[in-house]
């Protein structure tokens, strides 16, 4: 009887460290990248009252969750008269405009022209795959290459961007408006800038 509770013994035993070795352990899911976190802890809280005229003032719902950061400093650009080839308050075009928002809110500087920015500082996407803060880029003037762009805006959320139009100044639009479907070219992921 002994002997037949030994083997009992040492088939339990056997079982279940087979079982738990064999038990699949769940997948770790990817740490945030070191800039998204340091983002996302330097974030300020916002009143209910910026939020409410932030959205407003944009055309979106915005949450705690959204970069209101960036927002905030778009706000004060809205109504700036395009200049072209220009950078500040006084007169911005459409790379200006997005360069200085960069420096501003994501301390990243880009280059001064759309088609640079493309080259250069993005890493193309496809529209579906927009995030707040991710650059727009259109073909709205001259002939040539259809890919290359003439035309840069930074996203917001809800297929909203907000960029310096030649003829309105710093605006926002949608991108299912009939003129930015039309240009289109693609959208933009900033790269992170090498130390």
């Amino acid at each position: 009887m002994k002997k037949i509770i030994s083997i009992l013994f040492i088939f339990i035993t056997a079982l279940s460290i087979v079982s738990c070795s064999t038990r699949r352990q769940p997948a770790k899911s990817k740490p945030p990248a070191r800039s998204e976190r340091v983002a996302k802890k330097a974030r300020p809280k916002y009143s209910n009252q910026t939020l409410s005229k932030l959205s407003k003032q944009f055309g979106v719902r915005l949450t705690q969750a959204d970069n209101i950061t960036l927002y905030n400093t778009c706000s004060s650009w809205i109504g700036v008269k395009y200049r072209y080839g220009g950078n500040t308050k006084k007169g911005v075009d459409c790379s200006g405009f997005v360069s200085a928002i960069y420096k501003q809110v994501y301390r990243t500087g880009l280059e001064r022209n759309s088609a640079n920015i493309l080259r250069k500082n993005c890493a193309p996407i496809r529209k579906n795959n927009l995030r707040e803060g991710d650059l727009v880029f259109f073909k709205t003037t001259g002939s040539g290459n259809r890919n290359i762009p003439t035309h840069v805006g930074i996203y917001l959320k809800n297929g909203r961007f907000i960029h310096a139009s030649s003829s309105r100044g710093v605006v926002v639009n949608n991108l299912s408006e009939a003129y930015y479907v039309r240009t289109w070219i693609t959208g933009g992921r900033v790269k992170r800038q090498k130390k």
